[in-house]
Formats: structure tokens, sequence, C-alpha cells
């Protein structure tokens, strides 16, 4: 009977001790989305012409992992303003991160 209990402790502790790795690992790659996502957008900022309206990809590399950013310009009502959007992907595509913005003519 003890065996039992001892065993059922255990597999509650790889259950908790798993969850809190994919958790870390979440974390890891949501700060590093978020860096991607921002460096494209401050580099859309510092550009000294509007971007196109349609989509882009580029790759970002941050702590020796590969991710993608994938960037969707919009028109406004505005003709000088334009509405950004950057996805941060993982390895496999997925999103990782999405951040919005709007960019207007100096």
């Amino acid at each position: 009977m003890a065996l039992a209990i001892v065993a059922v402790a255990l597999i509650a502790g790889l259950q908790a001790s798993g969850a809190l790795t994919r958790h870390a690992s979440r974390q890891a790659d949501l700060l590093l989305g978020h860096l991607c996502v921002e460096n494209q957008l401050v580099a859309q900022r510092l550009s000294a012409v509007m971007p196109p309206i349609g989509e882009s990809q580029v790759r970002c590399e941050q702590a020796g992992r590969n991710l993608g950013v994938r960037l969707s310009v919009q028109a406004t009502p505005n003709p000088s303003f334009r509405r950004i959007d950057a996805t941060a992907l993982d390895e496999s595509n997925n999103p990782v991160v999405t951040l919005s913005t709007i960019l207007g003519k100096y």
C-alpha cells in the first residue's frame, strides 16, 4: 500500500515538473518573439520611406534560435498612416506573439 502511495506522489511530481518545463519554454519563446517583433517595428519606424502595403516575412535570430517575423502592412482611411501587424513565428511557423502599430509620415 505504501508503495502505491509513493508511486502516485512521484507521478504527480513528474507531471508538475513537466508543466513547469513547458511553461518556462513558452516564456522563453514569448520573450524572444517579442524582441524580434519589436526590432522589426523599430526598423520600420526608423526607415525614411513608408512601407509598401502587403505582406512580407523576414528571419530573426535571437539566442541562437531562428524565428520568423511576418509583417502585414495595411492602408488606413488617412493615407498618411499605415497599420503594421508584426507576428513572430516559431520554427514550425506557428504564431508566438503579435504586435500592431500605426506608422505615420514625418
